[in-house]
């Protein structure tokens, strides 16, 4: 299938590592040209010259920070000047620190509603117009399945994830008419680095070796296995593509079956 995703432009957040790379990597692979942003300069860099040397789609690098204060407007103004325009907004974000609900107080709520939310929603009111002036665009929000169905011992990612949804739902309703799609993608258990810290903050917390962890956690999905970040970012490359047109208001799971609701 021909994903119709030659020559566009993609930015791409929190695309260092993980989750955000992949979907870089798969949008790259189908002739997207992809900026990669992040905190660690040294990966950004290295993680664009291997989409470059692979010689589909292209890729540049800007280093920065969803907490800064300043953070919509130096993104975006850096997406404009690198990329001329944005014609695909991937909003993906590092996950918080675990913990449960009872201890979560109101400083660290707000430092992390800043950047998993307030960001989020401000730079792409700040892309949007030039979206739906060319009549072409896409939005996909990436979350979590404890959206869903809340994670154990992972009450701010549950919260403020949970936040985006009607905020999509809402937005992909009101730009739909100008050829704009807003969607959400849910990764499950997909194997990343943050999957790694979270099985060891759970081995940690219960006492377990950690290969019991993940074994505990395989045997929950239908799957029976973790997902690999190239099946989640083929299914991100669709959902940003132009076949997927009619997708709109959608919050798609990546999760190899685990959710249980239907």
């Amino acid at each position: 299938m021909d994903l119709g995703l030659t020559g566009k432009k993609a930015l791409v957040l929190a695309s260092s590592r993980g989750l955000g790379l992949g979907i870089a990597e798969a949008l790259a692979a189908e002739g997207t040209e992809v900026l990669l942003t992040g905190r660690d300069a040294e990966a950004l860099a290295a993680n664009a010259a291997a989409i470059n040397a692979r010689g589909a789609g292209t890729a540049h690098w800007v280093a920065s920070d969803l907490s800064d204060a300043g953070f919509v407007e130096q993104i975006a103004a850096a997406a404009e000047a690198t990329l001329g325009r944005v014609d695909i907004l991937v909003n993906n974000t590092g996950g918080p620190p675990p913990g449960p609900a009872t201890a979560m107080d109101e400083a660290t709520l707000a430092a992390q509603a800043q950047a998993m939310v307030f960001h989020v929603i401000a730079l792409t009111n700040r892309l949007l117009p030039a979206m739906q002036e060319a009549g072409w665009g896409r939005v996909l929000t990436c979350a979590s399945s404890g959206v869903l169905q809340p994670i154990p011992n992972l009450a701010l990612s549950n919260t403020l994830r949970g936040a985006l949804v009607g905020w999509n739902k809402t937005l992909a309703n009101e730009v739909a008419a100008s050829g704009v799609t807003c969607n959400m993608l849910l990764p499950g258990r997909v194997h990343t680095d943050r999957v790694d810290q979270l099985d060891a903050a759970a081995a940690k917390r219960t006492g377990k070796d950690i290969d019991a962890v993940r074994e505990g956690s395989r045997a929950t999905i239908p799957a029976g296995r973790y997902g690999t970040v190239a099946e989640f970012g083929a299914v991100a490359a669709f959902l940003c593509s132009g076949p997927a047109s009619y997708m709109t208001g959608s919050v798609i799971r990546c999760d190899g079956g685990a959710i249980k609701s239907v």
